[in-house]
């Protein structure tokens, strides 16, 4: 078994307000959709994020676009004018999703 970085199998847009962040995750090939689906779970980005998301983390399935929309709650301590993280705001969450790293099957 192989591991990859999310982005080279998608690429993603990402955005925030207030300690809410939101990670749109498309398949850069459809193909790929399915695969995506099944490894990208609640449980797998909470894994990921570790103790940076401290609420609930909810994905909702856009099959239309080939994507997920990701929304994590009480991810960005306390939001932009209140956390003393360097960059709390949701565009380096983005970044950070993209390096989950995923098993593929060879």
């Amino acid at each position: 078994m192989a591991q990859v970085y999310l982005k080279e199998l998608a690429h993603g847009r990402s955005g925030d307000k207030g300690d809410t962040s939101n990670v749109c995750v498309f398949a850069r090939d459809p193909k790929d959709y399915e695969f995506l689906k099944r490894v990208l779970t609640v449980e797998k980005v909470k894994e990921h994020f570790g103790d940076m998301v401290k609420g609930e983390i909810v994905r909702y399935d856009v099959d239309t676009l080939k994507g997920f929309n990701f929304v994590m709650k009480h991810a960005l301590g306390g939001g932009a004018t209140l956390s003393i993280r360097l960059d709390s705001l949701g565009k380096s969450m983005g970044s950070a999703f993209m390096r989950m790293k995923i098993d593929t099957e060879e």
